[in-house]
């Protein structure tokens, strides 16, 4: 499947370091190599870099790594294709407007016979699970709160209610952004970490680099980092449990909550209902 990088912030950051990382899973470290995606957001809008290259081997990919774009809020993707052709209309983060904003949704899962009825108002321009997924809560938004932007602990309440019901389709992981905060939900594996002041050093575990933050940073800075898989070999992650989802704003978690995932129940209480394979999943 694929692999998710998020990053929240309290000050405009830059991801070079985190990216420089995750990137190389996408055919030197691991085999994400059918294309990658990354988002950086200004306020209300983003700026939106995707390629059905590898990371490893694309230009844009190149110039991610070296250019220090700073942001509050960045969702980035590396795919290995489940479901759609490799090319430029299937490759995440995927973005469209609601409420006057640009959002941004990323995934890493396999949905099995998810056909959900659209409404029109937003619609898959690939043919990804992934972006089904992401127009059809988008349209649960607009659905509850009509075309009045609602509160943060809104949104978050029905993105609990509604990302268990397409969970029971598959493996469901995604990062999610409008730019004010970041949304992230986990069926199967994320993890995150915060890092702050008193700033340390951190070593990547997919490459040899290590960056100590202490000297690159102010006591103003916070930064959460959202990913698949730990990215450093120096630092505590925490990982998400099945059906939990966090809320990050000012790079910290600021709201949680552990949904209930009844088809991880069922599988557990009989192995024979299970969908996919250990194989599949990462």
């Amino acid at each position: 499947m694929c692999q998710l990088l998020g990053m929240n912030c309290a000050t405009p950051t830059d991801i070079t370091f985190s990216f420089r990382g995750f990137s190389q899973r996408a055919g030197i470290t691991s085999d994400h190599c059918d294309g990658f995606g990354i988002a950086f957001f200004e306020d209300k809008a983003c700026r939106l870099f995707v390629d059905n290259q590898s990371a490893v081997e694309s230009p844009i990919a190149e110039l991610i790594r070296n250019y220090p774009i700073k942001s509050r809020n960045v969702i980035a993707h590396i795919r290995k294709a489940t479901q759609g052709k490799i090319n430029l209309e299937n490759s995440h983060p995927f973005m469209r407007e609601l409420w006057g904003r640009h959002w941004i949704f990323a995934h890493n899962g396999d949905l099995h016979d998810f056909q959900p009825a659209l409404t029109g108002r937003f619609m898959p321009v690939g043919n990804t699970d992934s972006e089904r997924a992401f127009c059809y809560l988008l349209d649960q938004l607009v659905e509850r709160f009509g075309y009045v932007e609602p509160a943060l602990d809104d949104i978050f309440a029905v993105l609990a209610e509604v990302s268990p019901q397409i969970a029971e389709h598959g493996t469901f992981n995604f990062c999610l952004s409008n730019g004010q905060a970041l949304f992230s939900y986990a069926t199967t594996k994320l993890h995150w970490l915060v890092r702050e002041y008193p700033f340390k050093p951190a070593r990547l575990i997919d490459l040899d680099v290590e960056v100590d933050f202490s000297q690159v940073t102010t006591a103003a800075d916070r930064v959460a980092v959202i990913t698949t898989d730990p990215l450093t070999q120096n630092e505590v992650w925490t990982a998400y449990v099945p059906g939990q989802m966090i809320l990050f704003q000012q790079g910290q978690p600021i709201k949680s909550m552990q949904t209930r995932v009844e088809r991880l129940v069922r599988e557990a209480e009989n192995p024979a209902l299970k969908r996919i394979t250990p194989a599949d999943q990462y």
